[in-house]
C-alpha cells in the first residue's frame, strides 16, 4: 500500500480521537488517558505529527516524531479496522522511510505496552531490538512498556 503523510489537522485529530479498539487494545483509545488526549488535541503540540492516508484518500493512521540528540522517538497508531490484518509492517516501514527523509536521524526509538505482542512482532520484523522494560503511569494505573530501538 502507498501511504501519504500530511501534517495533522483539526479534522484528523477529531477522527483519530473517535477511534475505538477492541479489547485489550482499547488501552490505546485516546479517551483512555485524559492527559494524553489533552496533549494530542492541543494544536501547539502538533509539530511533528502527521496523519497518514492510503488508497482513496482514506485516513489510515498517524505518526508522531520527536527528535533529540540524533534519536527520533516515534509514536504511531493505525485505524482500528486495519489492525490485525497484516498491514502493520508496510505501515511502519513507510513511517520510517518518511522519517529518514524529514529528520535524518541516527537512530529510531519507540515504546509499546508489553502486552501488545502483535505490535512488538511488527517492530522486530522491521529491525527494532528490545532495550528495556519500564513502568509508566497512564490510563489510571501503572503499566509495563517495552522500549525498542534500531539504527536509522
Amino acid at each position: 500500500m502507498n501511504y501519504e503523510f500530511r501534517p495533522i489537522t483539526v479534522d484528523d485529530v477529531r477522527a483519530i480521537v473517535s477511534w475505538h479498539y477492541d479489547p485489550p487494545y482499547d488501552f490505546y483509545d485516546m479517551g483512555s488517558e485524559p492527559e494524553d488526549l489533552a496533549l494530542f488535541t492541543n494544536p501547539t503540540n502538533w509539530d511533528g505529527k502527521y496523519a497518514v492516508f492510503g488508497a482513496d484518500d482514506e485516513r489510515v493512521g498517524f505518526f508522531s516524531f520527536e527528535f533529540s540528540d540524533g534519536t527520533l522517538e516515534i509514536g504511531l497508531g493505525m485505524c482500528p479496522h486495519l489492525t490485525g490484518r497484516g498491514n502493520g509492517r508496510s505501515f511502519v516501514e513507510a513511517g520510517l522511510a518518511f522519517a529518514r527523509k524529514e529528520y535524518d536521524p541516527e537512530e529510531f526509538s519507540l515504546a509499546v505496552a508489553t502486552f501488545n505482542d502483535r505490535a512488538i512482532s511488527v517492530y522486530e520484523k522491521v529491525g527494532f531490538e528490545r532495550v528495556e522494560v519500564f513502568v509508566q503511569e497512564t490510563n489510571g494505573g501503572e503499566y509495563e512498556f517495552l522500549e525498542l530501538r534500531r539504527d536509522a
